[in-house]
């Protein structure tokens, strides 16, 4: 597949994931009662946080390899097939702690515990398309659930409890997990499934995993923490700013997730870290503008996204605009690390994760809701500024390319 072609591939095939999402809850939410969907909602963040972990801990060192050998189509095979185990054994468990608890919740967990292995085997196929430079096929197979599952819930009843749903959603991904298996056999026939790699001490999983955990969760709960102490106002105003920059979001996921295999396939590292700035200043930009054109909405308009949060999250899109910009140039940093050497991300990410909550304190002590805003955007800064230097550090040094650290985050070194 040419160049171009794999990036509008993997472009829209983020866009079709999250839209998904997007959707799941928004008809979720017109089928259930405010209770049900409360408990839907729970047990949907619950699949979100299970999913992020496991394409940390698989998906993200998957897609640091390069070439087209019988290595990496091996990797995509037992990354499938570690995914399948894995989920399968925490989603017994979860069926097990769940049926021995009462209520409705603790039963719309025993469905997610059922479904897991199909959701999360599907997204597993996502990122060996993408390691095999077949993107096409990844969007083809989102496509299709993404048509099957909004089918799926259409047709349920009005007021149909969070279990049903639950079990509903995860099973419309047959088909497309069907299909992603099809596919993914086709192109890895008669290579080994070693899953032993993938519990070794030195995968890289390891880190993302961290990564993912320490990035997530520090300025979240420091969000929350403020708005438990200090004023409500913060927590409302922040979530709602940063809703409106949502699809800024599937852009950087894309780029970190998706973006190794399509900058890969440059045949320099230069041309790779290159490559890269360019990316970070076309993400800045449409930052920038996406913030340019939220500034100039109407408040008729505003109100209809936000309601009554709207007037606090519109004063706040100059500093969340620029944090977002800032974010754009440090994601596509981390990007540059991941491609030059996946083991320096981590420190930079914990550091650069805590100062963010110093400056998110420090500047709602100084100035409220608008300076721990700008205190988010100022820790966003020096976080770009960090991956950068440590980018050009490692430029000018000569550093060894990918392969050598490719075999390290699949798990086959030694």
């Amino acid at each position: 597949m040419r160049a171009r072609t794999a990036v509008v591939c993997s472009v829209a095939d983020q866009g079709v994931a999250a839209l998904t999402n997007i959707l799941v809850l928004v008809v979720a939410a017109r089928l259930s009662t405010v209770a049900d969907f409360a408990r839907f909602s729970a047990v949907y963040l619950v699949f979100t946080v299970l999913l992020g972990v496991s394409g940390a801990y698989t998906g993200q060192p998957l897609v640091l390899r390069r070439g087209a050998s019988d290595e990496t189509r091996g990797a995509c095979r037992s990354a499938f097939g570690f995914t399948l185990l894995v989920s399968a054994v925490i989603g017994g468990l979860l069926v097990v702690v769940c049926a021995l608890l009462p209520g409705e919740t603790a039963r719309a967990l025993t469905m997610l515990g059922i479904v897991l292995p199909v959701v999360l085997a599907q997204d597993t196929a996502r990122y060996a398309f993408a390691t095999l430079h077949a993107q096409h096929l990844a969007l083809a197979a989102d496509t299709l659930r993404l048509a099957c599952v909004l089918g799926a819930l259409a047709g349920q009843p009005h007021g149909a409890p969070a279990a049903r749903l639950v079990v509903v959603w995860g099973l419309s991904a047959l088909p497309a997990l069907l299909l992603s298996v099809t596919a993914l056999h086709r192109r890895t026939a008669g290579t080994p499934v070693l899953l032993k790699p993938l519990f070794r001490k030195g995968h890289l999983g390891r880190r993302f995993v961290v990564e993912f955990g320490v990035g997530n969760a520090t300025s979240q709960l420091s969000v929350l923490g403020l708005g438990t102490v200090g004023s409500p106002l913060l927590v409302g105003a922040l979530r709602g700013a940063t809703t409106l920059f949502g699809p800024l979001n599937v852009l950087f996921t894309s780029a970190t997730g998706f973006g190794p295999p399509l900058i890969g396939r440059l045949t320099t590292e230069r041309l790779r870290v290159r490559a890269t700035a360019a990316l970070a200043a076309v993400l800045a930009l449409t930052a920038a503008g996406w913030a340019t054109v939220l500034a100039l909405l109407p408040g008729s308009v505003g109100r209809h996204l936000l309601g009554d949060t709207w007037p606090t999250a519109a004063a706040l899109l100059p500093a969340t605009g620029s944090q977002y910009a800032a974010m754009a140039v440090g994601t596509c940093g981390l990007l540059a690390l991941r491609l030059l050497d996946p083991r320096t991300t981590l420190s930079i990410q914990v550091v650069f994760s805590l100062a963010a909550v110093a400056f998110l304190t420090g500047g709602y002590l100084l100035g409220g809701v608008m300076g721990a805003a700008w205190g988010l955007c100022l820790g966003s800064v020096c976080k770009a500024v960090a991956t950068w230097t440590r980018v050009a550090r490692l430029a000018r040094r000569g550093e060894p390319g990918l392969a050598p650290f490719s075999a390290t985050a699949a798990g086959s070194g030694p």
